[in-house]
This record gives C-alpha cells, sequence and structure tokens, in this order.
C-alpha cells in the first residue's frame, strides 16, 4: 500500500490546483475522469479502488491544506519565506478570507475525486463477476472513503452537494447544497456498511497495511458521532476498538517514524512510497510535502527546509511541565539535538519549529523524495474520544481511566480526582490539542465544542479578535458558484 501507483480516471469537474504563487500550484491535476471507462474485471476494480485513495495524498488535502488548518486554528503561524509566500493561509489566519481565497478553493476541490471514484465503485461493484470477498472489500473501502472525503467536506463547508452515482454528460452536473444533516446521515450510511465489509488490520497482508479496515471505520464513526454528540454512541465504539489490537505505541515519537508507520498505534494514515517515489511536483503525489515545508529554513536539516507552520508561543507555553511530546513534536532552543545538528531560535520568526513530521537529511538527502505518511486517525484519539463521551455522559470519575493513558504515555501524572465536568472537559481538549498537535485536528475541535463558542473564545484570547461566528464555516470559493448557479454561498461572505 506504499506505492499506490494509479492509472487515474477522473472527475466531475476540473479541479485546478492552486495555492501559493509557485508555477508547480497552478498546474492542472488529472482531476478529471472518464466516467465511460467503468470497470468490467476485478483488475480494473482494484485500480479504481487505488485511484479513490490517491486525492488524499495530493496537497489538496493532508499533503498541504489539512496541516495548515493548525495555521489559522492558532496553533501555529505560516512563517514560509516572506512575502506573499502561503498568503491564503495568513487570510485565513487573520479570519479575513474571501470567496477567492486559494486554499479554500483548494479544499473545496480536494475531495471530489475521490467522492466520485468511489460512486463508481460502489455503483459498479455489485454488477461484476468477480470473487465476492474481493467486491466486498472493495465497496467497504469505497464507503469508507467516501464517508471521509465528505466528512472533510461538511466540517469545512456545512451544506455542500450530495453525490452518490457517477456523474456524466447526461446527469445532473449543477447540483445544489444538501443540507448537512442529509451530509451526515449519509456519511454514517456509509461507515455503518464499511464495517459490516471490511477485514480487520490484522487481516491485510504486510503489503496491503495502510488500507481503510474495520477498525478505520469504527474510529471513523465514533468521531463522526463525537462531532455530532450522541455520546453513548462514541463510548460504544471505542470501546469495541478496544478488543481489537490497537495500543498505543510506547514512545509517541514512534507515531512518526517512517521505520514504524502503520503500527500497532495506526487506524488510518496517508500513505507515500517508501523511496518517496516519483518526483515531488508530480501528479502521483508519492512523496510527502510535510518534512520540506515544515523543516527549518536555512537550519539544513532536512530536505527542502521552508520553514513552514511555526508554533506560537501560547502554544509552547501551553505544554506541561515534564510533557515528553513537547522535545518530540517541536524545535526549541536548547533542545535535543536533530541528527546531530544543534537547533536555534533564529530559524523560526516565533523562535519554533514542528519537528514531528520531518525525515532527517541524512537519511533522505533530496528535497522531493519523503515517505513518511501522515496520520488521520491513532489510537491515542480514541482513547481521548471515549473519555471525551464518558464525561459528557456524566461518568467522569470513569472518564478518567482513558485520558491517564494517554498522560501516562507522555510523562504525566494523572489528572486529579473529583474533578467537574466542566473542569474535565477541558483536560480531555487540552490534552486532544497537545496529543494531536499538527495533524490537523485542533480547527474541527474548535468549531464543534458548544456549537463553535469554544473555538471562539480560544481565538479571541490569544489575539485573533477578527473570528466571529460567520468564518466557523469556510465561504463556498466564488469561481465554483460561478460555474454552478445552484451553490448558495455560507452566510456572512
Amino acid at each position: 500500500m506504499k506505492n499506490i501507483k494509479i492509472a487515474l480516471f477522473s472527475l466531475f469537474a476540473l479541479f485546478a490546483t492552486s495555492s501559493c504563487n509557485d508555477d508547480f500550484l497552478d498546474r492542472t491535476q488529472p482531476d478529471t475522469i472518464n466516467t465511460g471507462n467503468y470497470p468490467k474485471t476485478a483488475e480494473e476494480l482494484a485500480t479504481i479502488v487505488n485511484g479513490a485513495y490517491q486525492p488524499l495524498q495530493r496537497p489538496k488535502l493532508y499533503n498541504m491544506r489539512m496541516w495548515t488548518s493548525d495555521i489559522f486554528a492558532g496553533n501555529s503561524i505560516v512563517g514560509a519565506g516572506g512575502g506573499d509566500d502561503g498568503i491564503e493561509t495568513t487570510q485565513l489566519s487573520n479570519f479575513v478570507t474571501s470567496t477567492d481565497n486559494q486554499g479554500v478553493l483548494d479544499l473545496w476541490r480536494g475531495p471530489w475525486p475521490g467522492i466520485l471514484s468511489a460512486n463508481i465503485i460502489i455503483n459498479t461493484a455489485p454488477k461484476l463477476n468477480i470473487d465476492e470477498t474481493s467486491k466486498n472489500r472493495s465497496m467497504g473501502e469505497a464507503y469508507f472513503l467516501r464517508a471521509h472525503y465528505y466528512f472533510i467536506l461538511v466540517r469545512f463547508f456545512g451544506d455542500v452537494p450530495l453525490v452518490t452515482t457517477p456523474q456524466d454528460v447526461n446527469g445532473d452536473l449543477y447540483p445544489a447544497r444538501a443540507p448537512k444533516a442529509d451530509i451526515y446521515n449519509l456519511i454514517v450510511s456509509d461507515l455503518e456498511k464499511a464495517i459490516q465489509l471490511l477485514p480487520t488490520k490484522q487481516q491485510y497482508s504486510d503489503t496491503e497495511k495502510g488500507r481503510a479496515s474495520k477498525g478505520a471505520a469504527i474510529g471513523a464513526l465514533a468521531k463522526v458521532y463525537l462531532t455530532l454528540g450522541n455520546w453513548q454512541k462514541v463510548v460504544d465504539l471505542t470501546t469495541q476498538l478496544e478488543g481489537m489490537g490497537y495500543a498505543l505505541n510506547p514512545d509517541y515519537a514512534d507515531n512518526f517514524n517512517v521505520n514504524k508507520e502503520n503500527g500497532v498505534e495506526s487506524l488510518f494514515e496517508v500513505q507515500y512510497a517508501s523511496d518517496g517515489g516519483y518526483d515531488f511536483w508530480s501528479n502521483e503525489n508519492q512523496a510527502s510535502w510535510a518534512s520540506t515545508f515544515m523543516g527549518p529554513r536555512g537550519a539544513n536539516f532536512v530536505g527542502g527546509g521552508w520553514g513552514w507552520n511555526q508554533p506560537t508561543q501560547e502554544f509552547v507555553n501551553s505544554y506541561e511541565a515534564g510533557d515528553n511530546r513537547k522535545a518530540k513534536t517541536i524545535f526549541y532552543a536548547g533542545c535535543p539535538d536533530y541528527d546531530g545538528k544543534e537547533y536555534k531560535a533564529s530559524y523560526s520568526l516565533t523562535g519554533y519549529n514542528v519537528k514531528k513530521f520531518l525525515v532527517p537529511l541524512s537519511a533522505f538527502p533530496s528535497y522531493d523524495n519523503s515517505p513518511l505518511n501522515f496520520p488521520i486517525m491513532r489510537y491515542s484519539e480514541v482513547l481521548l474520544m471515549k473519555a471525551e463521551a464518558l464525561n459528557e455522559l456524566g461518568q467522569t470519575s470513569l472518564a478518567a481511566a482513558p485520558l491517564n493513558l494517554v498522560r501516562a504515555r507522555a510523562g504525566l501524572g494523572n489528572v486529579s480526582s473529583g474533578l467537574s465536568q466542566v473542569a474535565f472537559r477541558e483536560k480531555v481538549l487540552h490534552e486532544r490539542r497537545m496529543e494531536l498537535a499538527f495533524e490537523g485536528q485542533r480547527w474541527f475541535d474548535l468549531v464543534r465544542v458548544n456549537n463553535g463558542q469554544y473555538g471562539l473564545d480560544f481565538l479571541h484570547s490569544i489575539g485573533r479578535t477578527n473570528a466571529t461566528s460567520k468564518y466557523l464555516l469556510l465561504p463556498i470559493p466564488q469561481i465554483e458558484r460561478d460555474r454552478n448557479a445552484n451553490l448558495t454561498q455560507n452566510p456572512g461572505y
């Protein structure tokens, strides 16, 4: 699964890539699909299944835009090279986002190729005369991936078009936005089907580890219910996962070790080629951008080293004394040497850089071949979801156990006994922030808790006073509304 070498088909609009001012981000991606090329054999079906994963690897999603959400969530600043470098993310983090923001356009367009591929599989596979085991697994992967892509869209944009069949010239090419309740109904239904159809992680061969599994689908459904506030469902699903062979890695850093990918803590992660694969700017996106983009500028720590995603002082101050995740997540003056080199605060505008996704120059000397996977869900998050849900159900004393497992791995003591529900909630949200830092999770916590008021209060507390309720959803890109008059705009834009 590390090498997802795919003959891509396409998608229901032309999804051009754009973000910074660099030429490579202005190139057209192969995101248009000839929907007449439906699979007829098991081999062709497998190709489309592989293609349904590929949008995860692209800069529109986990190779850039998903982790940059931590910047507008207040964990970090763009940093980068100054000038207009990352201007779209700076605008998002300053809450002056407009309908022509290129980062917003990427996030809107990123999931649709995967949704179309999934729709082709779901609508075509049942008719194929192929092995039932392969057919069911393919459909399970498609249901999982369609749910995941829609989960990204609905949390960023709210109401979005609900498309469940392959689009072609004879179909409705200008769908209106469906209510987010309908989107969530589809997501839940898709994940329930995926749970029934997918094998467990242990049933995959070593070469296929990293594909969607039953455990990944259960974890994803728990996260959906966490977002919707169905606490009992969260408890039931996370309890089910506790008996499926997942566990915390003894060392937090193992979650970001290129030699320990798809390990015991991993439920689902974006796969990149073990040798870096292809060219960094190629449409295949088999090399991770994270190390190159986040490496300290001028430090010669990693190939590239463009200085993006610099942690803020407020974020760094949020670490509790003795939290061993600090030295494994970020660089700071006096931190342990990296690959035999000393970190200097002058490498960053804030005095800090992200460390957890870097691959050292001594191991991979080129800027364009980082093979490190990107985590989407880890078992530590399962434990934190269970802790949060138990607390919301009024079972605060029981909620401490899963939370303390995560804290113990970080070298921290148990939370105080007798905490109120409100105080415990703050503890869990704090733990989520530190445990999942820079993994593209924080923004979704800000906007889901207390209908987004938690996020607004936090953002105002760190000086992001432009943040108002309208910014809890991103705008529908104007270029998409120009192409589809049925697309309405989110309030305030």
